[in-house]
């Protein structure tokens, strides 16, 4: 065997793998692009170091339309779980920006890196994590490729303000009543006359009816919908019904008066209004005074006693308590949020009458201590909801233990590693956060399982936390009923069909009425 022969037996194969990456995906459907062009120029790279054994690996690590900003992009997880199954020796890119732009994310994957004796080549940069002045330049590289990405954001920002201060539409979702026209260099909204006469009738509609829910009714029954348009991609957006939040959007718009708003300026702008300006100040009137009264979210002396508590029996979303007056009686109700945002008819049984419901409830709490029947669903429902809640902690328990085991064993081996360098004190400071965090979350865990298990009921305490409940209830106000209930009451649902309640309590909340009993009677 000749001297050359023997060398060659003895150099060490250097798994190579190629990672490349494109924020955009313009172009990439090209025979030839800049993935192709990155992989080409580490190809070569990896040809002139065949004499140390390099070797490309034949998997492809392309990503393509995914920004550097963050590390969630499918090729670069593909190959970091190919780094930690032993695969690959050496990362080779084009740019070290190619692989991160954030100091952070780029520190934690040099992490695993060196945790898997991986090293990294930039081919643009000559030269790699093998030296030690190799780490030094990459760190210095990459904190100028951060500073240049938020050199870049800030630039965008200063644009767009000074577009917006010149009246240009500076992008977004269009608006009912104008098209983009994108011919120019830059795009401008163009009335769409058809779509304009709708907005122009929604604005006096609302004068007329005064009432975002009228409104909203009156544009359902029209089959009028929110602007439709199309991404560049060709997919369909927007064209929904009006709800009261997108509706409340519409009429309170600046664009339609021919202004471009910036966070708290309003500028004029180079496009044309669609509704006179009179008009509009007159809606804005109506809507801050609806907000002075809005349909009358009710003070605490009409009661609400269960406010959060009550669910919509038709859509299963929270109720809340609103109310009207006439002449001078209030009539309450709870009301489907559903309901409110998309009008009455989006809901088949959109409010049911706050007095009635709450009697209701209060009678059934009050009747817990005589009756056998109800303190046996009650200490069932406790113990169902104990078990849950002291499965789910268990479970945290275990996840927090294990995370912990294994955070404190990789700062050990880290700790004993003979020439520590920036990325692993940088690794150790992330695990030793991580560690206090999980440590903090783990004492919080303890503390709620020993609550849990302290919360078991029995047929004798339900009887005596009850038995005194009238003389308590009489001695609160109606915000302490309400929170009285919020204690005990769990949820509250109502089947609208067969005009029966059902009540969901809080084990907890039981202990709390027979301790404020006792201070009743201490007091």
């Amino acid at each position: 065997m000749s001297k050359r022969d023997k060398i060659a037996a003895t150099v060490q194969t250097i798994r190579c793998a190629i990672y490349t990456r494109k924020s955009t995906e313009e172009g990439l459907d090209q025979e030839f692009n800049s993935l192709d062009s990155q992989r080409q120029s580490a190809e070569a790279f990896i040809a002139s170091q065949q004499h140390e054994g390099w070797v490309v690996n034949p998997e492809m690590y392309d990503d393509g339309g995914f920004s550097g900003g963050n590390i969630e992009r499918p090729a670069l997880k593909r190959l970091m779980d190919d780094i930690e199954a032993g695969k690959i020796d050496c990362v080779v890119v084009y740019k070290v920006d190619r692989l991160s732009r954030s100091l952070l994310d780029f520190s934690q994957v040099m992490g695993t890196f060196d945790k898997y004796g991986v090293s990294f080549v930039s081919v643009t940069q000559q030269f790699n994590t093998t030296h030690s002045m190799g780490r030094l330049t990459l760190n210095i590289l990459l904190s100028f490729a951060q500073f240049e990405r938020e050199i870049i954001g800030e630039r965008i920002r200063d644009k767009i303000a000074g577009q917006r201060r010149r009246g240009q539409w500076c992008g977004g979702y269009p608006v009912l009543g104008y098209d983009v026209d994108r011919n120019e260099r830059t795009p401008k909204l163009v009335v769409n006359a058809d779509e304009a006469t709708k907005v122009r009738r929604i604005y006096l509609m609302y004068l007329e009816l005064r009432s975002l829910t009228a409104v909203s009714d009156a544009l359902a029954e029209r089959g009028w919908n929110n602007k439709l348009w199309m991404t560049k991609k060709g997919n369909a957006k927007g064209g929904r019904p009006f709800d009261k939040c997108s509706l409340h959007a519409l009429l309170t718009n600046t664009i339609y008066i021919g202004k471009i708003k910036h966070k708290e300026q309003t500028f004029n702008g180079l496009h044309e209004a669609i509704v006179d300006e009179e008009i509009y100040e007159r809606v804005q009137s109506q809507l801050r005074a609806n907000n002075l009264n809005r349909g009358n979210r009710l003070p605490s002396k009409y009661g609400g006693l269960l406010k959060g508590l009550i669910r919509c029996p038709h859509c299963n979303v929270a109720m809340v308590h609103t109310g009207k007056k006439k002449k001078t009686v209030m009539y309450r109700y709870y009301k489907c949020v559903r309901a409110i945002k998309r009008g009455s008819r989006a809901c088949e049984h959109p409010s049911l009458p706050a007095g009635e419901i709450e009697e209701a409830v209060v009678d059934q709490v009050r009747a817990i201590a005589g009756d056998t029947g109800l303190r046996d669903e009650i200490i069932r429902q406790a113990d169902e909801a104990s078990l849950r809640r002291k499965e789910e902690f268990e479970t945290q328990r275990m996840q927090l233990t294990r995370q912990l085991s294994r955070d404190h064993a990789e700062v050990r081996n880290l700790v004993l590693v003979e020439q520590a360098n920036s990325s692993t004190t940088a690794r150790i400071a992330d695990l030793q956060q991580r560690i206090e965090t999980a440590e903090r979350s783990l004492a919080t865990v303890n503390r709620q399982l020993a609550e849990v298990e302290k919360d078991d009921l029995t047929a004798d305490f339900i009887t005596e936390a009850f038995a005194d409940f009238d003389r308590v209830w009489d001695a609160l106000n109606i915000r302490e009923k309400a929170q009285l209930l919020g204690l005990l009451v769990a949820k509250v649902e109502f089947d609208q069909a067969e005009s029966t309640i059902e009540i969901s309590f809080h084990s907890s909340g039981i202990a709390s009425l027979e301790a404020l009993q006792q201070e009743e009677v201490t007091a």
